[in-house]
């Protein structure tokens, strides 16, 4: 889903990699090195820093993925050269699409492929100029640039998934992946940032898959980029609560919020900055509660169905997501500041 510092290296921050930073001894006598090392640190080498060559390399595929495999689609790719400015989405789905809309608005000569575990939507993809590839799928060359929005549920291992997008990455441009705010280890509605502290392996096996999944990223160097409530007027959590009417759930949990084209946006600029090795956040900075959500739903008119409410008392709160560092650094604000502001409803 989608860019946090602790008291302890071994037990608490495995998104630090220790390897490519400072010994481990050095990291483990001084917790106060932190996620200054990933934020301040600048490789003396051409991971980040060599512009990507405008010349394309010939490459070859092949497949050893046999779900969903054509023969047409193969061969297909087997004509593909990458290009300096072509971009690999991994899991090319809302948000996906939505990153390959505004990449090509950068690079209208690029060419972007989407890599899919089944051809269920590669005529969708083709009609959107992105061309398909099934997962397995190898290449004699590498891109610069690669997403990887694929969730977790497909796949019984997460960090392999990102071992093998990783291998389709030459090591310049960029490497993002789109994780999960769930690893900060806030849950009483508190105060969040990019530092912030994450929970320790073991505690939940959710954040167990994110977090051995986001070492993998950190330890090649490569970008996290955190989010939570993605939402258009017509996707996301609160449309389910809607079609509900009445949730199992207590209504002052926070929610950290953001459009989807807000999300593609900043996951674009993310790339562009290539900045390796760092968490960013991606959020308006208008945290609501889900009761807040559904009054503003009622209030915009937009919407048929009323919400009866939520039925809860117990479960864990929320976290309240700052981005500020984010926006700093990349330069970037959203084009909907608010879910208010985006239905139309002052607050």
């Amino acid at each position: 889903m989608g860019f946090i510092s602790c008291t302890s290296f071994p037990t608490v921050n495995s998104r630090i990699p220790s390897t490519h930073f400072f010994k481990q001894s050095t990291l483990a006598s001084s917790s106060s090195l932190k996620f200054a090392l990933i934020r301040d640190y600048k490789p003396n080498f051409s991971l980040f820093l060599t512009t990507c060559s405008t010349m394309a390399t010939p490459i070859q595929a092949s497949s050893s993925s046999t779900i969903g495999e054509t023969s047409a689609g193969l061969k297909a790719q087997s004509q593909v050269s990458i290009g300096a400015n072509d971009l690999l989405i991994v899991g090319p789905g809302v948000l996906g699409r939505l990153v390959a809309e505004q990449w090509r608005e950068e690079y209208p000569d690029c060419q972007i492929l989407g890599q899919t575990v089944t051809t269920n939507h590669h005529d969708e993809l083709e009609k959107l100029g992105i061309k398909p590839c099934l997962k397995g799928t190898e290449f004699d060359g590498k891109f610069s640039y690669v997403i990887f929005c694929a969730p977790p549920s497909q796949s019984p291992d997460y960090a392999a998934e990102l071992r093998m997008a990783a291998s389709k990455w030459n090591g310049e441009g960029s490497f993002l992946f789109t994780s999960s705010s769930a690893p900060f280890d806030c849950f009483d509605n508190g105060e969040c940032n990019e530092d912030s502290p994450v929970v320790p392996l073991g505690k939940s096996p959710r954040t167990d898959v994110l977090l051995s999944a986001e070492k993998v990223v950190l330890e090649n160097l490569s970008i996290m980029f955190l989010l939570n409530f993605l939402y258009t007027e017509t996707r996301g959590a609160h449309t389910y609560w809607l079609s509900k009417e009445t949730v199992d759930a207590r209504p002052d949990h926070i929610l950290n919020l953001i459009h989807y084209e807000d999300a593609a946006s900043l996951a674009v600029a993310i790339m562009k900055k290539k900045a390796g090795g760092r968490i960013f956040l991606g959020c308006d900075n208008h945290p609501l509660s889900r009761q807040e959500v559904m009054d503003l739903m009622d209030q915009s008119g937009k919407f048929d169905k009323k919400f009866k409410g939520f039925t809860s008392t117990s479960g864990p709160l929320g976290k309240k997501l700052n981005n500020s560092w984010t926006r700093a650094e990349i330069g970037w604000e959203p084009k909907y500041p608010s879910f208010a502001q985006f239905l139309g409803v002052s607050k």
